[in-house]
């Protein structure tokens, strides 16, 4: 059983970028939609520390 070891900063990382992009990604307004971006960003920032590939749809996709 294989299991995955993230780092505790990936973890914060990963999981504040997702914080951050699920509470601005259905605002339509041009903050709204770089706040939803910078979370993203974030998220992927700790998920590619951690050797997760980033995500790379459009935030506010659902996946």
């Amino acid at each position: 059983m294989k299991e995955d070891v993230m780092s505790v900063e990936g973890k914060i990382k990963e999981g504040a970028g997702y914080i951050k992009e699920e509470m601005n990604e259905h605002g339509k307004d041009p903050k709204s939609l770089r706040k939803a971006q910078e979370g993203r960003d974030l998220r992927n920032e700790g998920r590619m520390e951690d050797g997760k590939p980033p995500k790379t749809s459009k935030p506010g996709t659902g996946h």
